[in-house]
């Protein structure tokens, strides 16, 4: 057992943040780090790298080029600049992952936390609802809601969001269940703490850990499941890029043009791996 110094007992050695900062500076971590910077900076930066007007124009005399050096990735069926249209379309692509996770992260924080907090009738409501969704499997919700909604980058946006809330709210309240029946809270309500300053200063901090990996390993599955459904044509409409649809425009010409397909599948790839791999990192560095 550690000794006490200044009369104050030393931190677990698990919790420390030099534990956690070695951890995250790990390799393991850094790698995909740096990849997913990368490709989050080229889709912020598309526009200057190479004009959006590229990923448009249409050239027939320039279609199905192999890659060079003109046409980096090559070009597709109309002659459009397939490198433009991975940048670009990686803006589509990678906030279908990044934006249904973090909303449906902060909406179960909120809803979760106040349902495993005060219990009662809201509780029962909301685990009700909450068990009726996740009795359909996730992709499935989100292929129901975006036909419903209508094709469309916004209305699948939309329909991941639902479909990832109830993960997240049932979390979430497990972790509150948790955390209430701790006496820190006990005492804040005898000191006159009101619900929701206790909500938001002891449940959501001591929730964030968990759920934060969670939204991790979160971004990787949307970013999978909404280049499905665009692929069918439920995402972004013709003529906008995105790395689902590129995969469905190439299935035509598999033989003649390969790289219409392993470019936008290998970006598909490579990002949910980092997530996943950063899902990882981070769930050993807040255990």
């Amino acid at each position: 057992m550690k000794e006490r110094v200044s009369g104050r007992p030393a931190p677990p050695a698990g919790l420390g943040g030099g534990s956690i900062a070695r951890r995250l500076g790990a390799p393991q971590t850094i790698v995909p780090l740096v990849i997913l910077a990368v490709l989050l900076l080229t889709a912020v930066f598309a526009g200057a790298i190479s004009p959006s007007s590229r990923a448009t124009a249409i050239h027939t005399e320039d279609r199905l080029l192999p890659p060079g050096p003109e046409h980096w990735f090559g070009t597709d069926a109309l002659g459009r600049d397939v490198f433009t249209r991975i940048i670009h379309g990686g803006r589509l692509s990678l906030a279908l992952g990044i934006i249904p996770s973090l909303a449906s992260m902060v909406f179960a924080l909120l809803l979760g936390s106040a349902s495993g907090y005060f219990g009662g009738r809201l509780d029962e409501v909301t685990m009700r609802v909450t068990d009726a969704l996740l009795c359909v499997p996730g992709a499935l919700l989100s292929l129901a809601l975006a036909s419903a909604l209508g094709p469309g980058f916004i209305s699948l946006l939309a329909a991941l969001t639902v479909s990832q809330v109830p993960h997240f709210t049932r979390i979430v309240r497990s972790i509150t269940l948790t955390i209430v029946e701790n006496e820190y809270i006990a005492a804040a309500v005898d000191a006159g703490a009101g619900h929701w300053r206790i909500i938001s200063r002891h449940v959501i901090r001591n929730a964030l850990g968990p759920v934060i990996v969670q939204t991790a390993f979160s971004m990787a599955g949307m970013i999978l499941t909404g280049a499905g459904l665009s692929f069918i044509g439920l995402g972004a409409q013709p003529p906008a890029p995105e790395w689902g649809a590129m995969l469905s425009d190439a299935r035509e010409f598999l033989r003649r043009a390969p790289h219409l397909a392993i470019f936008p599948g290998a970006c598909i790839l490579v990002s949910a791996l980092c997530f996943n791999m950063l899902g990882d990192a981070l769930r050993d560095a807040l255990d």
